[in-house]
């Protein structure tokens, strides 16, 4: 069945280039009205201007759709609200949120300005708060909504000298664990992407000879699935690729239980490490008091 999203409200942030513009693009095309939005700011988020956002606007419309441009900064509480105040003012609702806004200031951690550390903090993981907090009651009462956040192997996995970055993107996946709850009852599904894609924030990391290999598109295929009335999955961290899509997830050990009441010593951590960390009888938790109630259970064993 082809996805569309006739009547659906979509907002795209960071949308001027890139990725960004790649998934409102192909929303628009498959019906969704867009915000686009974009500060029009430097990869490191200094300055800004209208032209991006703008231009991604006239595409659109160009192609037979509609869509309406917005130059707020998503770091901003009032801005991000106004981002999705535009898509209320021009159509009444909104349907799909892709968090996808985003800045880079890379240096090693002992180099690093904590002003770099909190700017890009703010952008990707408050920003992304902040618009999903103005969406949220909207979605909450027409009873629907799509969230996509925006992670990153830096987050999942680490990146020399990331610190920043890294740490935002792995704190969207925890935004993204308790809003899959709050949101079950009403409807709202929020999913993450891991993209690895060239875009103006991404070329300077990878060699020139993959950079042809890694198109916004290939992560845009995932996204759209992601934000459609097709996906009934919430919770889920997808990497995408140059065509190689895969789940990534956090998991936990089965563990050593040393027994109710009982005294332990570092040295008994030292002696049992190996079958603390032994990852074979791993597994995944769907919410934090199921990894509680796990450890309950040995109680209930012993």
């Amino acid at each position: 069945m082809a996805i569309d999203f006739q009547g659906r409200v979509a907002i795209v942030t960071g949308a001027g280039s890139g990725l960004g513009r790649s998934h409102a693009l192909a929303l628009a095309a498959r019906g969704a009205r867009v915000v686009v939005n974009d500060l029009g700011g430097a990869v490191d988020g200094t300055g800004g201007s209208a032209k991006a956002a703008d231009q991604v606007v006239a595409e659109i419309k160009a192609a037979g759709g509609e869509a309406v441009a917005n130059h707020d900064s998503v770091s901003d509480a009032a801005g991000a609200a106004r981002i999705v105040q535009a898509a209320v003012d021009a159509w009444g609702r909104v349907d799909v949120l892709v968090n996808n806004a985003g800045i880079l200031r890379d240096k090693s951690f002992a180099k690093m300005e904590l002003g770099d550390f909190d700017t890009v903090v703010d952008v990707h993981l408050l920003g992304s708060a902040y618009v999903t907090k103005a969406a949220w009651p909207v979605m909450q009462a027409q009873n629907y909504g799509r969230i996509v956040m925006t992670t990153s192997a830096a987050g999942l996995y680490g990146n020399f000298g990331q610190t920043n970055y890294a740490a935002a993107k792995l704190g969207l996946v925890g935004l993204m664990n308790a809003l899959k709850q709050e949101g079950a009852k009403n409807g709202i599904l929020v999913n993450t992407i891991a993209p690895v894609a060239a875009t103006r924030m991404t070329e300077a990391l990878f060699p020139p000879a993959l950079l042809p290999h890694l198109k916004p598109e290939y992560i845009t295929a995932a996204v759209v699935y992601l934000c459609s009335e097709a996906c009934n999955a919430t919770g889920d961290i997808v990497s995408a690729g140059a065509g190689f899509y895969a789940k990534a997830q956090v998991v936990e050990s089965e563990g050593v239980f040393f027994g109710a009441g009982s005294s332990v010593s570092p040295e008994m951590i030292a002696e049992n490490y190996g079958r603390i960390t032994d990852m074979s009888q791993a597994r995944a938790y769907a919410a934090a008091m199921e990894e509680v109630a796990k450890i309950f259970g040995f109680f209930q064993k012993k």
